[in-house]
């Protein structure tokens, strides 16, 4: 009977603690939003758009320490949401990311004793039983588990061929902490929804239900062995590709256990010097292999950082050699096959320099919507192309600051202006991305990726050739068809000519005009506004209830004034 009380006073403090973790996470995402529109979206409208530029960098990093405290204080998915922050260099600024880089490695350890009690009652038998030894120190702590090395007990080693291994055990209660943070991030997707900058570039609630199915995955130890086995026979027998071998005998839900295959962590510069590996030889590899998996098997490793990568020296005979050995499968993507055909035409496009091929596949792979008018884009790219295509990081680092800027002023609007989207199964191939990215650098500051791209591209291509003749034959049908009714489209062209229904369209000047059609319309809106409280003010002597209407009505031209063109 005394069991019942302790049990409820212990779940009291958890629920309490369960509400107090979601409110404190919402706190923070109102805040940030509301700082946000005060200075992005309020003070431009009325004209102080400096004071919003001159601040940004400092409101950055300030956002960004106060999510690293969050995160680190929380853990959980919050720990995830700032690694994926701290991995997105194209997208975020510089005062974002380095603040939540060392999110990837900073993340507390549970005491052992907590971790012996979830892995007994999943294995169902001490430890002592399920293994020869395990070491009490983590070897890694992650936000939603920690690894021991161990040893297999002699029979197990003996069964499986493994000896030395590393034990996975969840996080305890990281299952209730998942659902807790899902539910608030639900809830600011449901906010950021209504914001239409947002909701016309990103469906937030597919994205996050895309992030809720990628972390429930990866906290099922028995998907992740199965995603290892999957990642194996998909580089069965490529030398470049190592995969540690999965001690089902030893794995449940909660519990994994796989072959230890710690070698040299792939950014050590000092370990890959001292084993006689030059680093700019991995980085090659490394982006090869990435696109195999994203362009070719459609079953990626989306979460490729340096923790994840080892690099294991291999001594065959008197040859020696090296191989790039992964881990941690619990974030996988995969990639339907039309958006890899996407992605392939993508990658082609891209190591020719072929602007318009380029908006092509990006509104294949479904980045940009079908109705989208895309001829300012392609020019965009064409000159993009013509000017920094090819360079690579460091080459860019070279040029002057001011012709990035002057490109951005010229075709900055064209970006702003069309109906991007970011498909729901994108999440994680840009996050492979921008990771791949920051390997390969860390690895080689020189390195280009142009020089990875284009021998992988011209492979893409005499790999396809086989579909060339039937893609001839396409075009050769679609020219037929073009040709069968040309004369009908020149005989209506010449009608209209004759009618003088004949019309141009210029974007440019379309949104020039568009543009003086606003500041007319707020300009009278103002002057409507000063004419009703000054009415309002000069009545209210004689006819007090008169003039405070007059007054009070003068705020709608005065609210249309300072916000047109934000309302849907």
């Amino acid at each position: 009977m005394a069991s019942v009380p302790r049990d409820r006073g212990d779940a009291l403090p958890r629920a309490r603690d369960t509400r107090a973790r979601y409110r404190r996470i919402l706190r923070f995402a109102g805040w940030n939003l509301a700082v946000t529109w005060w200075y992005e979206l309020f003070l431009p409208r009325i004209g102080l758009a400096r004071v919003a530029e001159r601040t940004r960098a400092e409101r950055m990093r300030r956002f960004a320490r106060r999510f690293h405290v969050l995160a680190v204080d929380l853990g959980g998915l919050m720990i995830k949401v700032g690694q994926f922050m701290s991995s997105r260099l194209d997208v975020l600024p510089p005062e974002i990311t380095a603040e939540l880089s060392g999110l990837q490695d900073e993340v507390p350890p549970v005491p052992f004793d907590a971790i012996r009690a979830l892995a007994e009652a999943e294995l169902g038998m001490p430890l002592e039983r399920a293994y020869a030894s395990i070491d009490v120190e983590p070897i890694a702590a992650a936000s939603l588990g920690q690894a021991h090395r161990a040893r297999l007990a002699p029979q197990q080693a003996a069964d499986s061929g493994l000896d030395a291994v590393v034990v996975k055990v969840q996080r305890p209660g990281i299952d209730r902490i998942v659902d807790v943070d899902l539910a608030a991030l639900r809830k600011v997707a449901g906010w950021l929804s209504h914001v239409r900058l947002v909701s016309d570039r990103v469906n937030t609630h597919a994205l996050v239900e895309e992030f809720a199915h990628t972390s429930l995955e990866e906290i099922d130890y028995l998907h992740e062995a199965a995603n290892a086995e999957r990642f194996a026979a998909d580089f069965a027998g490529d030398r470049r590709v190592g995969v540690p071998v999965v001690a089902w005998e030893r794995t449940t839900r909660r519990v994994l256990t796989l072959e230890d295959v710690t070698a040299i962590k792939v950014t050590d510069a000092a370990g890959l010097a001292s084993a006689g590996i030059d680093p700019a030889e991995v980085a090659p590899v490394f982006a090869a292999i990435m696109f195999d998996q994203l362009f070719t098997n459609g079953f990626f490793h989306a979460d490729p950082h340096p923790g994840n990568i080892f690099v294991t020296p291999i001594v065959d005979g008197s040859e020696a050699s090296w191989k790039l050995t992964f881990i941690d499968f619990g974030m996988m993507g995969e990639v339907p096959a039309g958006t890899r055909s996407g992605l392939r035409k993508l990658l082609i496009a891209a190591a020719s320099r072929d602007g318009t091929g380029l908006v092509d596949a990006v509104r294949d792979v479904g980045v940009l919507l079908p109705s989208a008018d895309t001829g300012e884009l392609e020019r965009a790219m064409t000159q993009l192309f013509a000017r920094f295509g090819g360079m690579g990081f460091a080459e860019l680092r070279e040029v002057d600051p001011r012709e990035f800027r002057d490109f951005a002023e010229q075709f900055g609007h064209v970006v702003r202006s069309l109906p991007f989207q970011l498909p729901e199964n994108f999440l994680l191939i840009i996050r492979a991305m921008s990771l791949t990215s920051g390997v390969c650098s860390a690895l080689d500051a020189d390195f280009n990726l142009w020089d990875s791209i284009e021998p992988y591209a011209t492979k893409l291509i005499r790999d396809e050739r086989g579909d060339v003749v039937q893609d001839v034959a396409k075009q050769a049908l679609e020219i037929a068809r073009i040709a069968v009714g040309l004369p009908k489209r020149l005989d209506t062209l010449a009608t209209r000519i004759e009618e003088g229904r004949i019309t141009v369209s210029d974007p440019a000047l379309e949104r020039r005009v568009a543009r003086l059609e606003r500041t007319g319309r707020r300009l009278v809106a103002a002057v409507l506004f000063g004419a009703l409280l000054v009415a309002g003010a000069v009545i209210r002597a004689d006819d007090a209830v008169f003039g405070t209407v007059l007054m009070v009505v003068s705020a709608v031209p005065l609210l249309f004034a300072l916000f047109a063109g934000r309302i849907r």
